[in-house]
């Protein structure tokens, strides 16, 4: 298995995970584990969190313990193993999830503690503007997990093992080809998927650096700089953030909006408007996408935004593990 970004970086990701019933949520306590469903979105956050990185558990606007990260595993007709949570109805009639998507935690610390605490603000910020629980996880800041790391006891090991007999993992794949589709083991190639991989790749080695550089920006160095997940604001949702990983005196930030395919001029209006919120500590903007509109190419000369154009070596006609998307990942300046 390939080293993870948190691990050889040493500096792991935060995350909350929402859990959707308190039976659920014992059960994940109980077992130091957590799953998700066997839909786009536990497609997704099982791509986010990598082993190493750190999380805790997210329900009724409360966060309980704090766990590292120890196994990554994708578990094969995971319906008919012993479940250990219940399964979830969909709206559309006759859709049920399971869980495949599984880690294996150790516990660090234990807590149980109101959202309302000046230390979840970012993760309170983001549940408000959008109106509540919507998503699986919740990406925090590392000025959020430096105060959690502080809340507490220490509590250290792993709950009893769950019994669920012999099984079979699958590495989970994604493609642009309908046809190849098979959920929960081959799935759709999304925005969100492909946000994750560029975040994945910015934190590999020096790959942020490089990009920096490429678009000659030079303001704060990328060693100081953290890269998240969506952050909400008013006028919508970031798809990825670069802030100052320890802000002194100012907090530069840097919105990244991103697209599978061509970005229009609505793209660009959805973006300036997120660097006009975040009020004079927006030195660039990026805009990420496979290409652009002539529009978008005209508008942003002279300006503060800047066009990044992605590419995967090979392309995505047939499937990818997430590993292979976020390293076959190329990003140049649209102008080079």
């Amino acid at each position: 298995m390939p080293t993870e970004v948190s691990q050889a970086t040493g500096k792991p990701s935060y995350f909350l995970v929402s859990v959707s019933t308190r039976k659920n949520l014992n059960l994940c306590i109980e077992h130091s584990l957590a799953g998700f469903p066997s839909s786009q979105g536990g497609a997704w956050t099982f791509c986010e969190i990598t082993q190493g990185d750190l999380i805790s558990f997210l329900y009724g606007a409360k966060a309980y313990n704090l766990y590292r990260v120890k196994t990554k595993e994708a578990i094969r007709e995971a319906q008919v193993l012993p479940p250990p949570w219940e399964l979830l109805k969909s709206r559309k009639p006759g859709k049920t999830y399971f869980f495949p998507y599984r880690l294996g935690l150790e516990q660090i610390r234990s807590f149980d503690e109101s959202l309302v605490r000046a230390e979840f603000a970012y993760v309170a910020e983001n549940l408000l503007l959008r109106g509540g629980y919507k998503k699986t996880h919740f990406q925090a800041d590392q000025t959020t997990l430096q105060s959690v790391s502080q809340i507490g006891a220490l509590t250290q090991g792993r709950g009893p093992s769950l019994e669920t007999g012999s099984y079979t993992t699958f590495d989970l794949r994604f493609t642009r080809n309908r046809e190849l589709r098979n959920q929960p083991e081959v799935m759709p190639f999304t925005e969100t998927i492909l946000q994750s991989a560029i975040r994945r790749h910015l934190a590999s080695e020096n790959s942020l650096e490089d990009l920096l550089a490429k678009l000659r920006f030079n303001e704060v160095p990328a060693s100081e700089l953290e890269i998240l997940g969506e952050k909400a604001l008013p006028q919508g949702h970031i798809d990825i953030l670069l802030k100052k990983r320890v802000p002194l005196g100012a907090d530069p930030k840097i919105p990244i909006e991103v697209k599978t395919k061509k970005a229009v001029p609505k793209d660009l209006i959805q973006l300036q408007s997120y660097m006009d919120e975040l009020r004079g500590e927006c030195p660039i903007g990026i805009l990420i996408a496979s290409e652009f509109h002539k529009k978008v190419i005209a508008s942003v000369r002279d300006s503060n935004v800047k066009l990044v154009h992605y590419s995967l070596e090979g392309g995505l006609e047939q499937t990818a593990t997430f590993d292979e998307l976020y390293r076959s990942l190329i990003l140049r300046p649209a102008d080079a």
